[in-house]
């Protein structure tokens, strides 16, 4: 019917499977180990650390996460967390959404959000080098008030130490416009930077922590107590979201391995300057 021989046909039964089959086999094995141990990766994240492996093309990844059904597996969510109604001062707009930032330590941008748990809601507050994109310092608290941010902010401090004139942006809620936490900026001689009222993407970057922190971990699981909310965020801050997590902002390096790329720059350029 097909008008081909029997030795043809057998011919290319029994013939073997040429290179690039073979390498599709070896790129789809590690794609699915990737997928299993990352199922929140999209496109660019499973490929970015496939090609480190085994080189190849964005398509060629792109038509076998197709084939085989593979895609991101991602949950929106939301809760607002803002309270903007005081008579505290608010801090003028430093930013004005330009994110950019060549030096560590020179701009953090901070905010707090909410993690459900069996026992209520836990509330999260995180301090982010905008250079780095690593978050630097974080605390928990069952009470959503100034002692949260306070704590991220110290933890950021003693991790960090910065130098003086670092701008600390965050939205305009109450926890950042108490006297205590602007003491506290005055203290670190920080400069202080809000958003403008109701506009999120003023403050982009650290509300995209937060949109990762949820679909990546806290939307998989179930916790039944605060405390193991609280123990699974930080095995996501400090064990992947800082020292695996590929950032598209930095060359697709970890914050913690960019950061080390930085420090070793740095020593170069003073060795040969010596």
């Amino acid at each position: 019917m097909l008008e081909v021989s029997r030795s043809a046909y057998y011919d290319w039964f029994t013939r073997p499977p040429c290179d690039r089959v073979l390498q599709d086999q070896v790129i789809l094995r590690e794609l699915i180990r990737l997928h299993e141990k990352y199922p929140t990766f999209g496109l660019d994240p499973l490929y970015q650390t496939i090609k480190s492996k085994f080189p190849c093309s964005r398509g060629r990844v792109w038509r076998l996460m197709r084939q085989f059904n593979i895609h991101s597996k991602r949950k929106k969510a939301y809760k607002r967390t803002t309270n903007s109604k005081h008579n505290n001062p608010v801090a003028p707009n430093l930013l004005q959404r330009n994110f950019a930032c060549s030096e560590p330590n020179r701009i953090w941008v901070s905010d707090i959000t909410y993690i459900p748990t069996g026992e209520g809601w836990l509330y999260l507050a995180i301090v982010k080098d905008l250079c780095l994109k690593k978050v630097v310092g974080y605390a928990f608290s069952t009470r959503i008030d100034t002692k949260l941010t306070l704590e991220a902010l110290k933890m950021a401090v003693r991790r960090q130490r910065p130098k003086k004139g670092l701008i600390f942006h965050s939205d305009r809620g109450v926890q950042y416009c108490s006297k205590k936490f602007r003491k506290a900026l005055h203290r670190y001689e920080m400069q202080q930077s809000m958003s403008r009222k109701g506009d999120p993407y003023d403050n982009a970057v650290a509300e995209n922590f937060f949109s990762c922190l949820k679909c990546e971990c806290t939307h998989l699981s179930y916790f039944p107590t605060r405390i193991a909310a609280q123990n699974e965020i930080f095995s996501y801050i400090e064990a992947f979201y800082n020292r695996v997590r590929p950032h598209s902002g930095i060359g697709w390096l970890s914050p913690i391995a960019f950061e080390n790329a930085l420090l070793l720059k740095d020593k170069i350029a003073k060795i040969l300057l010596a």
